[in-house]
């Protein structure tokens, strides 16, 4: 959803609150597309704060669905956000920084989803698991150890040691 900050920029308004509805069904984090389980509308208070500053505050969640890291089963993870920056349109900014920080503005417009889910690519959690005690995947057959047991020898070594190991299936043979 796009917010028009004319009003705001010219001077006419100081503030302006905006209920804000997230328009996409998937996240993507440049990796993967997670789907969109849950979301509400939310309001996106602008405040004019200078002569070319504009403040965005926002608080809303989003929940979504996420394969947990051991066992790949779909997850649906609440993920809390919390948007609070400030935008400087002033001239002296430098390109680098104005790149930055005016992803989500273009022009005149305030895009709601670009701040939304730059907001989300830094507020989604680091590790997903379907439960504490997830035991995976089996690395050699992958049955999810979670619903059963497989039977495939899972005994991994460290390699430096596999010499001993030579040498103790050596004392059993004799």
């Amino acid at each position: 959803m796009l917010i028009d900050l004319r009003e705001l920029l010219s001077g006419s308004s100081q503030d302006l609150t905006k209920n804000v509805s997230l328009e996409a069904d998937t996240f993507n984090n440049g990796l993967f597309d997670y789907p969109i389980v849950k979301k509400a509308p939310f309001d996106v208070t602008i405040n004019k704060i200078g002569t070319n500053k504009i403040s965005i505050k926002a608080v809303t969640d989003v929940t979504l669905s996420i394969p947990c890291d051991r066992c790949l089963t779909a997850v649906d993870t609440k993920v809390d956000l919390v948007i609070d920056e400030i935008v400087d349109f002033a001239d002296d900014a430098s390109e680098e920084e104005t790149q930055i920080e005016k992803d989500y503005i273009d022009g005149y417009n305030l895009d709601a989803d670009k701040l939304l889910f730059s907001e989300l690519l830094v507020s989604m959690p680091g590790k997903t698991l379907c439960k504490e005690d997830c035991k995976g995947l089996c690395l050699k057959c992958g049955t999810n150890l979670n619903i059963k047991e497989c039977g495939c020898d899972r005994e991994v070594l460290d390699p430096r040691m596999s010499v001993f190991k030579d040498i103790l299936n050596e004392f059993k043979e004799v």
